[in-house]
């Protein structure tokens, strides 16, 4: 199999470091951005000039198309698009300030939105490539302490099913990558935590408890390398994976409670059309 050119974002740790590791170590070549670049410096020891790192906030949406035109300068070409970078933020919806509900969209949808924007030019000439973007089990379910989150990645959800509507016709495949819970920062020291209320003080130990018992055997994301190397290898990848053991289960179950309500009410359906 011919190697392959990756741009992966938020590379410093969890799924986006494992996952240019593998790349490199099977002989592809990767721009991996980061905010700290010298979380990359190992890598660089060891890779060579196979990989390229890039100093990058994703919320710059300038410096996302100048981080992509950097990496097909040196490379030639983009192969494998992945949008990892992101975070989590802890609250209930009535506890997220303003300015903390703009900056998850900012990184977790925006961000993405102009990786992916800065990329497809490059594929459609190419004729070829996919992107990946990194959902949750959240893209298509929702807890309570997370709602903000869960916007961004319902969002990634949204204008990532009509993005692989629109350029399969050129070649360009879209995958989304649903994890569940994996032993990532994703909820450490990288997320974000709004002010409490008062109000919601039990609800937050009982969500806390739910957590737990949800969380009890996170996923590995080392294990996750060899996972994303057989969907971007595939001849015909699909538009949505998870990853791990729960999501299906956590799937299935929203999913009927969601049918079943839907045929419930559907007398009341059709009474709305006139």
């Amino acid at each position: 199999m011919a190697s392959k050119t990756w741009f992966i974002t938020g590379t410093s740790r969890g799924f986006g470091r494992e996952w240019a590791v593998a790349a490199l170590e099977r002989g592809d070549s990767v721009a991996a951005t980061a905010r700290d670049v010298s979380s990359l410096d190992d890598l660089v020891e060891r890779f060579g000039d196979r990989i390229l790192p890039i100093a990058l906030d994703v919320t710059d949406r300038g410096a996302d198309f100048a981080a992509v035109d950097a990496a097909v300068l040196r490379f030639g070409r983009l192969d494998v698009v992945v949008n990892n970078a992101g975070y989590g933020h802890f609250g209930f919806v009535e506890e997220v300030t303003e300015a903390e509900a703009r900056a998850q969209l900012e990184t977790n949808v925006f961000g993405a939105l102009w990786i992916t924007q800065a990329a497809l030019p490059h594929l459609r000439a190419q004729g070829s490539g996919h992107i990946i973007q990194v959902s949750s089990i959240g893209g298509i379910s929702a807890f309570p302490l997370v709602g903000i989150y869960h916007a961004s990645k319902w969002a990634l959800e949204g204008f990532s099913q009509s993005l692989a509507q629109e350029v399969a016709g050129f070649g360009i495949h879209v995958t989304l990558v649903e994890p569940g819970g994996f032993s990532t920062d994703w909820s450490g020291s990288s997320a974000a935590t709004s002010e409490p209320l008062e109000a919601y003080a039990a609800l937050h130990e009982s969500v806390a408890e739910a957590r737990k018992t949800r969380n009890a055997t996170p996923g590995d994301p080392a294990a996750s390398a060899q996972a994303i190397l057989r969907v971007v290898d595939a001849e015909e990848p699909p538009l949505r994976v998870f990853f791990g053991t729960a999501p299906l289960g956590i799937a299935k179950a929203d999913y009927a409670s969601r049918i079943e309500t839907w045929e419930k009410w559907n007398d009341v359906s059709v009474l709305a059309q006139g």
